[in-house]
């Protein structure tokens, strides 16, 4: 049998046996390929001449396998070196099973927890959601309400909102333009921060001035409404006439009797005395025709008012200031039925029975 090609590779020319241990050589087969025992060797027999076989390029040692490579794990592929230079081992950093398998373990147990946690946060909030919607409706209000409020006073505090412009209404006998002379101490001040008791105690000068009401118009206006003092007739003092209004407040006085209003004689004219009042009463509930004819009124007690009608020469006897109004439509009906032409006394102090006399 023919041997294979390459069988002796690792054999040297003139060696024996690839162990070297001196046993018969296996020879070519002769003809008919039939193989017999080989023959032991002639001393005298020339060695045969061996053709050399050409040497295949030995491979690259391989680095030696890191101590985590028989378990199948690396960190990372192992370069190789660069041809012409000196191959340089670089090891690989090994992870333990039983570690790695904690850290996987571990991890899960996180995802788990954060799933878990997740999961009770849409339930809460699922639950929750009325309660959040009030408390988000609440707060949203406090804040609009806040900020409105802020916007309000931010606006009526500032100099935008300041007072420049006071007029004066109601006035007949007061000048408009001192009344607005006394105010304006009070220009330049917020609105909202005006002092209604300054404002008090600058009015007070004027003794014309029997009530008065301020309007605020913004963003600049000021409008006082001025109730001024009406005089119901004038007392003698004196030299002077003054004249006084229900109150006995003298609205004005001068060194001539006014015309146009009855003549008060009470006394002392006291405003405190119960017949200046009583006359007061009467001049007030009088219509504005008959009060304009009064001459003179007269009263000692707060029953006994008397007064003069001008230009008729009628004198009437009124009483006390009790039932005036149906007094006045008493007297206005006796004077109406009897002739002018003739002065008569009336006595309406009991206007259930009117007394006419003439004088």
């Amino acid at each position: 049998m023919k041997r294979p090609e390459g069988f002796d590779r690792g054999r040297q020319p003139g060696s024996g046996s690839p162990s070297g241990s001196g046993s018969a050589a296996s020879r070519p087969a002769g003809r008919g390929g039939a193989t017999g025992p080989a023959a032991p060797p002639s001393p005298s027999a020339a060695p045969e001449a061996r053709t050399p076989r050409p040497s295949r390029p030995r491979s690259r040692p391989s680095p030696p396998e890191p101590d985590g490579a028989a378990h199948g794990s690396t960190t990372g592929p192992v370069p190789l070196p660069r041809r012409g230079s000196r191959p340089r081992l670089i090891p690989a950093r090994s992870i333990d099973p039983v570690e790695q398998a904690r850290r996987r373990a571990d991890h899960l147990e996180r995802s788990a927890a954060r799933a878990a946690r997740r999961a009770e946060r849409a339930e809460a909030r699922r639950f929750t959601r009325r309660s959040r919607r009030r408390r988000l409706l609440t707060w949203g209000s406090v804040a609009v309400l806040t900020a409105l409020l802020a916007t309000v006073v931010a606006v009526t505090l500032s100099p935008l909102m300041a007072l420049t412009d006071i007029r004066v209404t109601g006035t007949v006998r007061l000048d408009p333009a001192a009344v607005g002379g006394a105010l304006d101490r009070h220009r330049d001040t917020p609105l909202a921060l005006l002092d209604e008791g300054g404002i008090r105690s600058d009015l007070e000068e004027f003794a014309l001035i029997r009530s008065y009401s301020l309007e605020v118009v913004p963003p600049h206006s000021l409008v006082v409404r001025i109730v001024e003092r009406a005089p119901i007739g004038a007392v003698e003092r004196g030299e002077a006439f003054d004249l006084v209004d229900a109150a006995g407040v003298v609205v004005e006085s001068s060194p001539e009797r006014p015309t146009g209003v009855p003549l008060i004689r009470v006394g002392e004219a006291d405003p405190d005395e119960a017949a200046f009042r009583s006359v007061a009463e009467v001049l007030d509930a009088l219509p504005d025709e008959l009060a304009s004819r009064v001459d003179v009124v007269t009263a000692s007690t707060r029953d006994d008012v008397a007064f003069t009608i001008r230009d008729l020469g009628h004198r009437v006897v009124w009483g006390s200031a009790e039932r005036s109004a149906f007094k006045t439509r008493v007297l206005e009906a006796a004077i109406a039925v009897n002739d002018p032409a003739v002065s008569w006394q009336f006595d309406v102090s009991a206007p259930d029975s009117v007394i006419v006399r003439r004088l």
